[in-house]
């Protein structure tokens, strides 16, 4: 048995009651091919790339199912028939699915959707805490050193001037590496 994911974008102007035939019927075709719908998933109204059927929102809908490629013709000529449904997609995810894998695999996603973190405040005033080192936090960021910076006390800076300019020797890159002051050190 092969797993497939097959995304539906039905009108967005039909109300939850209209499309409940739509979502019933595919599983009613994968259910007569002896297949498995493992999850059905309601993405909602969302704003289309490009108009389809002249409306630029449509409602997804995206369904992971195991069966074999008979339910997904007769799921693909269900769409093409029905006006309700605007664009479909059916995409190949597995080619050898283990159906008892896939049923342990949506339980344990499930477990962790439903079972929330435990805390005693309540999450409207949950402060996320911030991270602080004292010496990094506290101290300003330190400036990049300029050449000038890099020179000793006792050495004048000397003025290239406009029209010296200082070529890189052959294998070193134009750009000197620029370092701070605590790395001189």
């Amino acid at each position: 048995m092969r797993r497939y994911e097959t995304i539906m974008i039905a009108d967005p102007d039909l109300s939850a009651e209209q499309r409940e035939p739509i979502l019933k019927r595919v599983q009613d075709v994968i259910s007569q091919e002896n297949g498995y719908l493992a999850l059905t998933d309601d993405w909602g109204n969302r704003k289309l790339a490009y108009e389809i059927k002249k409306r630029p929102r449509g409602y997804y809908t995206r369904f992971d199912f195991c069966g074999t490629a008979a339910a997904v013709d007769e799921i693909e000529r269900f769409f093409r028939i029905d006006d309700r449904v605007l664009k479909y997609m059916t995409v190949l995810l597995d080619k050898t699915a283990d159906i008892e894998k896939i049923k342990e695999e949506i339980a344990s996603t499930q477990k962790t959707v439903e079972a929330p973190a435990k805390t005693d405040t309540p999450v409207e005033t949950q402060v996320p805490e911030e991270k602080t080192d004292t010496a990094e936090s506290t101290a300003p960021e330190a400036p990049l050193a300029s050449v000038e910076d890099q020179t000793p006390a006792s050495e004048e800076p000397v003025d290239a001037g406009p029209s010296q300019t200082l070529e890189p020797e052959a294998g070193q890159s134009e750009a000197p590496p620029t370092e701070t002051k605590e790395e001189i050190k």
